[in-house]
């Protein structure tokens, strides 16, 4: 920094004690900046440089929390469900079924003044036996 510059702009010092200049970061800490860099109010990267350390090193921690958060226990919370006002559907009124089937689906049989009307899906045995017993009747 030249001279001109003292005092204008702000510099940032780090002493580092003791012997690697290797710094230790408390597990809490970790899990902070960690918590942070998923927020998603700022990248990865920034969260890093913010907090002095190389992104790498925060994707490692990152990886970590992960690879630990897998291999834990799963954990229940209990839920409770309530209906918002737009999953209430009105439940809607039963239709009135007709008393007869409409249309192609009916035969209607007369024999000797005699009217027999057979529906869609009626067993082809039972009307056989109902029109042999008309006939046999005459």
């Amino acid at each position: 920094m030249s001279c001109d510059d003292t005092g204008t702009r702000p510099v940032r010092f780090e002493v580092f004690t003791g012997a690697g200049g290797r710094r230790e970061w408390s597990d809490e800490a970790k899990a902070r900046m960690v918590a942070e860099s998923h927020a998603g109010l700022e990248s990865v990267s920034a969260v890093a440089r913010r907090h002095g350390l190389y992104p790498s090193q925060l994707f490692t921690w990152r990886r970590d929390a992960r690879k630990a958060m897998e291999a834990a226990a799963p954990v229940f919370v209990p839920v409770i469900v309530e209906p918002t006002p737009n999953d209430i559907v009105p439940a809607r009124p039963m239709r009135r079924r007709a008393r007869h089937p409409r249309g192609g689906g009916m035969v209607e049989l007369e024999i000797d003044g005699v009217a027999v009307k057979v529906g869609r899906g009626a067993d082809a045995d039972v009307i056989a036996a109902v029109i042999g017993a008309l006939r046999r009747a005459r």
